[in-house]
């Protein structure tokens, strides 16, 4: 008897009934059959999700599921991306590279809500940790728009070398990996469905040459779609550092973040709270953006508190000039201790 996959099936149950076809919603450009809230959707939603040809999705699905070959599936090899920017950025994917055999450990930094400044954080964080003396990478997957390049100062093209790509440095030898990097022109946009953003993160992991680092920091855009799902997903995360500022518009997006990482089973380490407040001439603490809600976000997460960071006027000069690594305050002091007891490693190390 003939098999009959509709469009009102859940996409779960038709890969839990049907594995043979995995291969058929990846080749269409859907991933969701190893998401734990995309799998929920049906077929159709699918599709409609991810602006797919539900008719010929079904086609191949069913002739899949019935012993025959798939005729829809049509491998991608250039991006819609202004100036025509390969999706494989760096080559043929699987190219032999540092899949975690040389990590320790990696650490998403999120926050859901844009200009919190999470990418500071990151860049901050990274910058702490090796004064420490330790060896740190920072994957930027802030695909369209990356700014961790600009902090550190790094310009130029990674090189491709047999064992992979090879990270661009920062001065202070901070390994760095931006789409920036691979864009003619660093205010070129960056044109691509989520597909295939989740794509380009995954060889920024894979596919680079990432040596030995005691930690690689992940930075993650805006939102709780595609990228952020393929971090949690794909990426052997040690655990994630939640971004966030007092407004209380900036507190509800950061929920949804949080409650995204509980979903996906993932473990926050803590939460940042920036922009906190500014220090006046006096000495005196100005809650600009008005009080804290940093206590609210650890009673949701269970996490702790790692640090309250205030507006620093030095912050935004140096990192418009590439300079991150010239930075110093206490407060940051006080995340990286923090951060690591949070992790249950030893500071200064």
């Amino acid at each position: 008897m003939a098999v009959e996959i509709t469009a009102d099936m859940v996409i779960h149950e038709v890969v839990s009934k049907y594995p043979q076809t995995v291969k058929v919603f990846q080749g269409h450009g859907l991933p969701c059959t190893a998401c734990q809230v995309g799998a929920r959707e049906t077929v159709a939603a699918g599709a409609r999700t991810h602006r797919l040809d539900a008719g010929m999705l079904l086609a191949d699905l069913n002739r899949v599921a019935n012993g025959q070959e798939a005729q829809g599936i049509k491998p991608a090899v250039k991006a819609p991306v202004g100036r025509g920017i390969p999706l494989n950025v760096m080559g043929a994917p699987g190219a032999p590279g540092g899949p975690s055999t040389g990590i320790r450990h990696v650490i998403a930094v999120m926050s859901g809500k844009g200009g919190v400044g999470k990418s500071l954080v990151t860049g901050l964080l990274a910058v702490a940790l090796q004064r420490q003396g330790l060896k740190i990478g920072i994957l930027d997957g802030d695909i369209t728009g990356p700014t961790i390049a600009k902090e550190f100062g790094v310009l130029g093209r990674p090189k491709k070398t047999e064992g992979g790509i090879e990270p661009l440095r920062s001065q202070g030898g901070i390994k760095v990996m931006s789409m920036n990097m691979f864009l003619p022109d660093s205010t070129d946009p960056v044109v691509w469905r989520g597909p295939m953003v989740s794509s380009a993160i995954k060889q920024f992991y894979s596919d680079a040459d990432w040596g030995k680092l005691d930690f690689l920091l992940v930075d993650l855009p805006p939102g709780t779609s595609d990228a952020p799902m393929t971090v949690m997903q794909s990426l052997p995360l040690d655990g994630v550092v939640i971004v966030s500022s007092p407004q209380t518009v900036a507190t509800d997006v950061v929920k949804k973040a949080i409650k995204m990482v509980q979903t996906l089973k993932g473990r926050i380490l803590g939460v940042v709270e920036n922009m906190a407040y500014m220090t006046m001439p006096d000495g005196s603490r100005k809650e600009i953006f008005g009080p804290s809600n940093g206590p609210e976000l650890v009673a949701l997460t269970g996490a702790p508190l790692l640090a309250q960071l205030p507006i620093d006027p030095d912050i935004s000069l140096l990192c418009d000039g590439g300079r991150i690594e010239d930075y110093y305050s206490p407060e940051y002091d006080t995340l990286t201790g923090n951060f690591m007891t949070a992790l249950k490693l030893p500071a200064n190390r």
